[in-house]
């Protein structure tokens, strides 16, 4: 693992996702606008890092290199991504990209001790690890970002039995979006 930095407190893990409204996550039947795609910009700028699961660690590869094709949105989101540290959780991976650290031995230990000495906003990526670490009551935070699509299938944003959570605040992002902030009850 590589070597972690010491913070000033303790980090907070939060969990975001585009989800449609009968809860299903896809990232190729709907995704971010304008607005939106600006808002995970500042967000990736401001975090200390990602957690991932090897799944979703696979999908966000694609920030690994530069497409002709991209706007400048799209470079700002993957010079982002790209500097920020990332944890890959999987005991099937042999290795991981640039600035990242395979976590496949004691990942809730390696993962605690993220949380105890980073500082700041870590991203979980992912509705699987999310809800591995959140039955370790290791998530503070969930943030679903709703979109006005009904998918009728596909991966669900709880993975398993939604946690107790309370309503911590709610907004609108953009013209079609609605971010639901909710903290462990």
């Amino acid at each position: 693992m590589r070597s972690i930095k010491k913070g000033r407190g303790m980090a907070r893990l939060v969990f975001g996702m585009n989800l449609s409204l009968d809860g299903y996550v896809d990232h190729l039947a709907f995704g971010p606008d304008a607005s939106l795609f600006r808002h995970f910009i500042e967000e990736a700028q401001g975090q200390a890092g990602s957690i991932y699961g090897w799944t979703m660690y696979e999908i966000m590869r694609y920030w690994d290199e530069d497409q002709p094709d991209w706007t400048a949105e799209e470079h700002a989101f993957a010079a982002a991504w790209r500097r920020q540290p990332k944890w890959v959780v999987s005991r099937t991976l042999n290795a991981v990209g640039p600035n990242a650290s395979l976590l496949n031995e004691d990942p809730e230990g390696a993962i605690r001790l993220l949380k105890a000495e980073q500082s700041g906003e870590i991203e979980v990526a992912g509705p699987t690890v999310a809800h591995w670490l959140g039955e370790l009551g290791l998530i503070d935070e969930y943030r679903m970002y709703v979109h006005p699509v009904v998918l009728g299938r596909g991966k669900p944003y709880f993975a398993g039995p939604r946690p107790p959570l309370r309503l911590l605040s709610h907004d609108r992002i953009g013209e079609q979006v609605v971010r639901l902030t909710y903290v462990p009850a």
